[in-house]
């Protein structure tokens, strides 16, 4: 072994707790980069596979009753790999020992074969037998929900008639990961299920014989999903067709790529943070060792050490530690991808899960430490260059005092002397102080960065639930119906108040950029569901024109006085044009809002809803949904109550969880960056607190002069980690806004605190190791000198 490797080898066993503290870093940044993007990867992977195997369809179509004499005519477009037609109606459930009324979509199966398109994957038990009429199949999530196997029942409205249904198979479909029912914004398994039946039983019971309601389309590669749609629109218009749509806007897989985004785009968020952090951390530990170790250098260089050969060692050093921290972080990221994963499949119902162990992630992942690792100690190997053989050897020269104050004034008469020692050391290496309160900033903002997800969900959930949708209920229809219903809904046992809601599906277009969306309205003097603008106040919606969410207006490119092309996808089906009136900034979804008269004579229509909102007496609860239960109009009932306990529940399971992985990789890069700076400058200044040991100063009083400038720089660190924190979190809130949800950036004074204590904590941790080595200094070596 060479004589700097034995160096090397020592170098690594004296300074093993900086070496492992730097490594923990770099471990972190590491695992963040594998655990985001190998989740997302998997979680891709899973879902393509999932597609593939149960042939999910590329378009989707709904219409009133077509003649199953359109297959063929759909089939032969050019372009179609295979047509799927049913029949899809959705239904109130009335389920044994359940209060509340819960909905269900009805979907016919063939009694022959098995679906071209959309196929089940079976859990448990058998598809229903020809001619069993009473026979479904439910999805496991609301068979889970309910207790459900196969030979239990309940009950379900099929047009006007109730029916008793047997349970003789539980299944998944990829048409359905993400499952909402009718006015809710969340999945909720117990309130809303899917129920397959058989084809003959469904068509008879709505009169559909010979007929279908539902259309899914495979498309050949490469062929172009909006001429298809075009095409589909025109054979279905005669039938009563509600526009067809790609995946892009079928609800499922929808909000399933918007959690897939949410996971791409921590991937490329929170791992260049680290990286950043744990190339700062190398630069500065080890532009302070090549310092402490000039007189060694010297001595190479004077012994016939070239500088390609000591430059060569120090990177070595750096090598090594880096790579501890790949292996670390490796393992550490693999094990919580894993664990990510598998907390989205279950949530998401994955009959299976692939998780992918990318080799090309591994080798990014080391490539981009060691390279963040190697950019930190550039500096510090440019000083071994430049440092003279001469120069080296000698001791550095000692530091120049000067008076910063007035003669007459005397310092000792407000502080202590040794504060004043620690004051006069700051001075004295600005440099050094200015970049050891950076790298304690930085601890602080990156903990701030993974903490704010939560202040920003507890403002989304305020808004939404307490400011904005502040009914109890949502009463929803199979098909719009006359605003008189108002009247009657109110009329209902329990219901205090009750609010009209239309909703008109729409293709919305600004030059080549189009979106399928919805246009709602509401009466001008709605104080059950409100518009909630930027300052919490409500929005009074214009007597004409279109208002619209800012983020709709951001992807279509227009502002407030522009006008948009619609093309109405409902009655007249004709294209208008309307101004742009307003800009109102929401957190769900992409929507136009009107006026409730003005969308009625857009539509050329008497005013009609599509639901109704209600406040209800929780005294009267039972009364009102046994009243809904009997009502065949109905096909649905959201409950705002259960539908914030779920939303909770998901930004548990999903947010706060990812969260909490982030702040304790943060605070482990947080005791690193603390503790590193902390220990070089014990051993900057050995010899100097050896002196005054000698002097007579009490291990107490020296450990004082250390501690107190540890803390002065710490404390002075917090507020620029906050401005820096804000602004990563900033980036991080851009990056994960998407169409179907975003958050405004909210980060309570409770969250700065927060993460500075876990610094301070750092630091008092590391100020306690401190102590130890202090007591343990060996006066006698520590002031050998070779001067």
């Amino acid at each position: 072994m060479r004589a700097l490797d034995i160096k090397l080898f020592r170098d690594v066993i004296r300074l093993w707790a900086q070496a492992l503290a730097i490594a923990l870093v770099i471990a972190g940044g590491v695992a963040t980069l594998i655990l985001a993007v190998g989740s997302y990867r998997s979680l891709d992977e899973t879902r393509a596979a999932y597609y593939e195997r149960h042939r999910f369809a590329d378009v989707f179509a709904e219409v009133r009753r077509a003649p199953r004499t359109l297959v063929d005519q759909i089939a032969e477009i050019p372009g179609v790999a295979a047509v799927d037609v049913r029949i899809a109606k959705l239904a109130l459930l009335d389920i044994p020992n359940y209060l509340e009324p819960a909905t269900g979509q009805i979907i016919s199966l063939p009694d022959i074969g098995e679906p071209s398109l959309n196929r089940l994957y079976m859990r448990m038990g058998r598809v229903p037998e020809p001619g069993r009429t009473e026979e479904v199949v439910v999805n496991e999530g609301f068979a889970k929900a309910h207790g459900f196997a196969p030979g239990s029942r309940f009950s379900a409205i099929l047009n006007g008639r109730k029916r008793e249904l047997v349970i003789v198979g539980i299944a998944l479909s990829p048409e359905f990961i993400y499952a909402v029912g009718p006015g809710d914004i969340m999945p909720d398994d117990r309130r809303f299920g899917l129920i397959w039946m058989s084809e003959k039983a469904l068509a008879s019971a709505y009169d559909l014989d010979g007929a279908f309601s539902s259309v899914g389309v495979k498309l050949l590669r490469g062929t172009s999903e909006r001429e298809i749609i075009a095409r589909l629109d025109d054979l279905l218009s005669s039938y009563g067709g509600r526009a067809a749509y790609g995946r892009k806007d079928q609800t499922s897989h929808a909000w399933l790529d918007h959690e897939l985004d949410m996971l791409n785009n921590m991937s490329r968020t929170l791992p260049p943070i680290f990286l950043l952090v744990s190339a700062f951390l190398v630069n500065l530990t080890l532009g302070r060792l090549v310092a402490l170790e000039r007189e060694q250098i010297g001595l190479m260089k004077a012994l016939g050490y070239r500088n390609s050969s000591i430059v060569l060692h120090y990177l070595k050093f750096v090598i090594l530690i880096a790579t501890i921290g790949i292996v670390i972080g490796t393992a550490v990221g693999t094990w919580l991808g894993m664990y990510i994963t598998n907390l989205f499949g279950d949530f998401f119902h994955f009959p299976f899960l692939v998780f992918t162990k990318s080799p090309d992630l591994y080798v990014i992942a080391a490539a981009l430490s060691l390279l963040a690792a190697a950019v930190g100690a550039v500096r510090a190997l440019r000083d071994v260059v430049r440092l003279p053989p001469a120069v080296a050897m000698q001791p550095p020269t000692p530091p120049r005092y000067r008076r910063l104050l007035p003669a007459n004034f005397a310092l000792d008469q407000f502080i202590s002397q040794p504060t004043t020692m620690m004051l006069r050391n700051i001075t004295r290496h600005p440099i050094r102080a200015i970049f050891t309160s950076l790298g304690m900033a930085l601890a602080t903002a990156i903990l701030v960065v993974s903490l704010f997800t939560r202040d920003t969900m507890e403002q989304l959930v305020d808004v939404t639930y307490f400011l904005a949708d502040r009914q109890d209920a949502t009463v929803s229809f199979v098909e719009k119906r006359p605003q008189e219903v108002v009247m009657q809904i109110a009329r209902l046992p329990g219901v205090l108040a009750a609010e009209p809601h239309r909703e008109v599906p729409v293709r919305i277009r600004n030059g080549n950029v189009e979106r399928r969306i919805m246009i709602s309205s509401r009466p001008r003097n709605a104080d059950l569901n409100r518009i909630i603008d930027v300052d919490l106040r409500p929005v009074v919606l214009p007597e004409a024109g279109l208002a619209m969410s800012s983020m709709l207006a951001h992807v279509l490119g227009v502002k407030v006085g522009d006008a948009v092309e619609v093309d109405l996808l409902e009655g007249s089906r004709r294209t208008v044009s309307l101004p742009v009136t307003a800009l109102v900034e929401d957190y769900f979804g992409i929507r136009g809002m009107m006026d409730a008269e003005a969308l009625a004579r857009l539509m050329r229509e008497s005013p009609a809803v599509n639901s109704v909102n209600v406040s209800l007496d929780e005294n009267a609860l039972e009364r009102f949904y046994d009243t809904v239960k009997g009502m065949p109009v109905v096909s649905g009932l959201a409950l705002q109550r259960v539908s914030l306990t779920n939303f909770r529940a998901v930004v548990a399971l999903m947010v706060t969880t990812m969260a909490g992985i982030y702040t304790a990789l943060a605070t482990v890069i947080a005791f690193g960056v603390v503790y590193n700076s902390a220990r070089i400058s014990l051993s900057e200044r050995a010899r100097e607190l050896a002196s005054l040991r000698v002097l007579g100063f009490t291990r107490g009083e020296v450990l004082r002069i250390l501690l107190l400038e540890l803390s002065l720089l710490t404390l002075i660190a917090q507020p620029p980690g906050w401005v820096m924190g804000y602004g990563l979190a900033w980036i991080m809130q851009t990056n994960l806004a998407g169409e179907l949800m975003r958050v405004r950036l909210v980060i309570e004074q409770s969250t700065y605190v927060f993460a500075s204590v876990i610094v301070i904590t750092a630091a008092v941790l590391s100020a306690l190791i401190i102590r130890r080595r202090i007591n343990r200094l060996d006066l006698v070596t520590v002031l050998k000198t070779r001067d």
